[in-house]
């Protein structure tokens, strides 16, 4: 039999978009749905947009605490079994929620139905999709030591699995579903692949919690990388598909901090290497010229190469 599914909205400052994100839940043709929306202090119309619902959903004002303090306030105010968590600037397709829950007569002990996104740029006053793949193979572990789990509105929760977590970090001020996802596979709870895509994540601002501090939040990635490898490892679990991901993860981070930080970085390539003496790099992060001086001089020379080649605007 099916479950109440609760649609948990919130919201800080997004007079923009809350109407759209509010009617994309009530519109879903899931019927046995909730949608439960809290306002965590903004200062612009949004509560005012959000009172124009009226009794079609359930509201909730508080004092500005921060985007987990709200989410882990909606898991106590929702009543379903399952928890679709959509922030005030994304919005849903109609037919998502009940595509996952179909899903979930095919696997009913999954905790975590986690799908592909597609991410709407807003830029210029255009505005475009792309979809963006979760890549095989789909080992949660390795998806989430490459950051390829998606964002908060992807995924169907169960709501006990996140209560028997503890609910989402409150100090946690990036990566926070990483950080989610983390304790959810470190206490053995159950993740399943749905291919088809039914959230829209929209990448239009610069200063949203996910890129404001690009310093903490290396930071933050870093040590989830480091606990993904002393858990597997601990566990007898850190197969070499698993080790290379958590090396390939951090090799990309220390691109990123070595346009900053260069020592910071050199210090992340040094630990790849003590784990992993033979380790090279791959992918887009690292082409095949760079990929040839970084074999030959090493990261350092290779990153400078890069910049040079940079600033000289080479093709």
């Amino acid at each position: 039999m099916f479950s109440r599914v609760s649609i948990l909205i919130p919201c800080y400052n997004a007079e923009r978009w809350i109407c759209q994100a509010i009617k994309s839940a009530l519109n879903q043709t899931y019927s046995d749905k909730e949608v439960i929306v809290l306002d965590d202090g903004s200062t612009d119309k949004s509560l005012e947009i959000i009172k124009n619902f009226g009794n079609k959903i359930y509201w909730e004002s508080t004092s500005n605490q921060g985007g987990n303090v709200a989410r882990n306030r909606l898991i106590q105010l929702s009543t379903g079994k399952w928890l679709q968590y959509l922030d005030a600037d994304d919005y849903l397709l109609p037919n998502k929620v009940e595509k996952q829950i179909n899903f979930i007569a095919k696997v009913p002990q999954a905790d975590v139905i986690y799908s592909p996104s597609l991410f709407e740029y807003h830029r210029d006053g255009k505005s475009w999709q792309e979809f963006l793949p979760i890549p095989a193979p789909h080992d949660p572990w390795i998806l989430l030591a490459r950051w390829y789990l998606p964002q908060t509105g992807s995924p169907l929760w169960r709501k006990q699995a996140i209560l028997d977590v503890g609910g989402w970090k409150d100090d946690q001020h990036c990566c926070q579903e990483h950080e989610l996802y983390l304790r959810l596979l470190m206490a053995r709870k159950r993740f399943e692949y749905f291919p088809e895509s039914g959230s829209i994540y929209r990448q239009w601002s610069e200063s949203t919690v996910c890129k404001r501090n690009i310093t903490e939040i290396h930071y933050q990635r870093l040590a989830i990388e480091e606990k993904i490898e002393h858990y597997l490892e601990t566990r007898g679990e850190l197969t070499q598909l698993r080790r290379n991901a958590i090396n390939q993860a951090r090799f990309e981070c220390a691109r990123m901090i070595w346009l900053y930080n260069k020592q910071w970085a050199t210090e992340v390539i040094s630990q790849i290497h003590r784990n992993s003496s033979n380790f090279m790099p791959s992918g887009k992060a690292a082409p095949v010229i760079y990929r040839f001086a970084y074999k030959l001089f090493g990261f350092n020379m290779a990153e400078k190469l890069a910049q040079y080649k940079r600033n000289a605007n080479i093709k």
